[in-house]
Order: structure tokens, then C-alpha cells, then sequence
């Protein structure tokens, strides 16, 4: 896929699916393909194979691939798959050049989560992980620490299709995103839709999505409200959608694979606990909680039951 091409799937919702375990806690392909297929099925501009809502950093590298081909089996062709990529670097190279095997789109490079990591050596990382990649790849900055220069290093490679931003420093962001004007490389929300509208606001465009899996008309509707100025409007859905993304927030973010991962199986489709160091699953009273809003989204319109057979990938190898 072109550069162009990408960054113009990353002005919409980039979702991030959740990856699907068996009883025993392995990946199960067919269940994770079907994941992608609804999400697929729903709209969704951008889909991101392994990412953070799917456990990228509680999988083996053996583990992703294998979610990067349910991926690209369940989306079929209706959607750009951008696989998730990261690690060492050596590591991350060999992963893009394996989703481009197997039929990715683009690659998605996780920021190194070394402790010793300075902040130009991770731009170093990005920028070499790009000029080795035969996919657009887009850095997914989320710690503190870069500055602007950072930021506009980034922006001018060549194969850098966009900037996942998820820190909520709107100044840098603002600041990143009118330095780099006209390189092209677009700046997309990294925070999902609670902070989609600051964002927008700031300049950047597009966002990531977990609620996708759960509730994938409402994530589109934010995107429709804001790609045309409605900002009231998608300030009504946000109030909406605000009570599923405060749960996620519980135990410093511990808690957030794990509401959406309930809210799928709570749909009909069972994609088992998350692994630790996630929280496995909800208290009680939390998945009430959870299902209670369900219960009311369903009853809205805005959320589907489904009860279908997982997606045959055993063509996919």
C-alpha cells in the first residue's frame, strides 16, 4: 500500500482488536479472526493486528505472526491491516519483513520500552525501523521526554506514514504538528476517543480504538462528528461512551483490555481472560457494572448480540 494511501486510512478509526485465547490460554485463530472479521464488517478504516488492546507485549513473537495471519484471513481484503511490530530491533525488522509476507498493509512500531531508552536514541530506533521496513510504518510515541525536533525527525522520513500520539501533552502536540508542516505525515490520536476531540482540535487527525470490538457504530459516529465539525455532537456521544473508558482506566490502565475483552465474550463470542500482568478478569461487581451499560447500549440500538462460528484459518497456515 502506498504512503498516501495509508495516511489517508489513518485520517479515520484506526481499531485495535482483541486477541483471542483457548481454554488451555493459547492464541485461537479462528476466534481472533472472527474478531477481526466483525471489526472489519462494521467499517473501520484502519485495523491494527497485535497492538496493545490485542496483548502485543504478553505474546511471544511466534504469537503475533499468528495473529498478524488471522488478521489478515478474518479482514479480507475490506480494510488495511496494519500488523503491530516492536521489540528488539533486530526483532521489529524481521517482523515487518514477515507482514509483508503475509499480506499487511503497513507496520505499527510500539515505542521501546527499555528503561535505559533515551528519548533521540528512541527516535533512532523508529527512523532505522523504518528505513528497513518494505511497509508504510507509523511510531507509536507514548512516553514523555521527546521534544519537538524529535517529533519533526520523525514526521520527514520518508516511509513514516503517520505518528500515533498517545501522550496527552496537547502543547507538543500542537507544537510537533505545525512545526512539520507540509512533510505530510499525519499525527493521529493515540489516546482513543476520550481524547479524540482535544485532539482533533490540536490538529491532529483520526484516532485508535478499542471500543471497536465492542461497540464499533459508536466509535464510527465520534469520527463522523468531528471530520465535520460537530464537536457538540461528538462531545454527546463521548458522555455516552465516557462510564466503558473510565473502567478501563481502573488500576493504572490494568483494567483495560480486560472491560473490552468481557464486553466481546458478553457479545457471544468467548475470547478468554487477559494474561497478566493485565488483570485476568473483573471483580463482580465491576462486570455488572460493565454489563449494566451494555445492557442499556444494546437496548439503544448502538450494540449487537452475536452468536456466529469462528472464521476457518486453516488455509492461513
Amino acid at each position: 500500500m502506498s504512503i498516501a494511501t495509508m495516511r489517508q486510512a489513518l485520517t479515520g478509526v484506526s481499531g485495535v482488536p482483541v486477541t483471542a485465547y483457548n481454554k488451555n490460554g493459547e492464541v485461537e485463530p479462528r476466534s481472533t479472526a472472527t474478531v477481526y472479521r466483525r471489526v472489519a464488517m462494521a467499517g473501520i478504516h484502519n485495523i491494527v493486528a497485535a497492538g496493545n488492546t490485542g496483548e502485543f507485549y504478553a505474546l511471544t513473537v511466534e504469537e503475533i505472526r499468528s495473529v498478524h495471519e488471522a488478521a489478515v484471513t478474518g479482514v479480507d481484503g475490506k480494510a488495511p491491516v496494519t500488523a503491530a511490530i516492536g521489540r528488539s530491533l533486530r526483532e521489529a525488522v524481521q517482523m515487518a519483513r514477515d507482514a509483508a509476507a503475509i499480506g499487511a498493509s503497513a507496520v505499527m512500531a510500539h515505542q521501546p520500552v527499555d528503561p535505559f531508552a533515551a528519548p533521540s536514541a528512541q527516535i533512532d530506533y523508529f527512523c532505522k525501523l523504518a528505513d528497513a521496513s518494505p511497509l508504510p510504518m507509523i511510531a507509536y510515541v507514548r512516553a514523555d521526554g521527546f521534544n519537538v525536533e524529535d517529533m519533526v525527525r520523525l514526521a520527514r522520513h520518508e516511509n513514516i506514514a503517520g505518528i500515533k500520539f498517545a501522550t496527552p501533552d496537547l502543547m507538543l502536540l500542537s507544537r510537533a504538528i505545525s512545526a512539520s508542516d507540509p512533510a505530510g505525515t499525519l499525527f493521529v490520536c493515540g489516546l482513543a476517543e476520550s481524547w479524540a476531540l482535544s485532539f482533533t482540535a490540536a490538529g491532529a487527525r483520526g484516532f485508535t480504538s478499542g471500543l471497536v470490538n465492542v461497540a464499533p457504530k459508536l466509535s464510527l459516529a465520534v469520527h463522523e462528528a468531528l471530520a465535520s465539525g460537530d464537536y457538540d455532537g461528538a462531545r454527546a456521544i463521548l458522555n455516552k461512551l465516557e462510564p466503558f473508558e473510565r473502567m478501563r482506566t481502573k488500576y493504572r490502565n490494568g483494567a483495560n483490555v480486560t472491560v473490552v475483552k468481557e464486553a466481546v465474550t458478553h457479545s457471544g463470542l468467548n475470547v478468554g481472560p487477559v494474561r497478566v500482568p493485565g488483570l485476568p478478569m473483573l471483580d463482580e461487581s465491576d462486570r455488572e457494572e460493565l454489563f449494566r451499560l451494555l445492557r442499556a447500549w444494546e437496548a439503544a440500538g448502538d450494540i449487537q448480540r452475536h452468536g456466529e462460528a469462528p472464521v476457518d484459518t486453516r488455509a492461513a497456515g
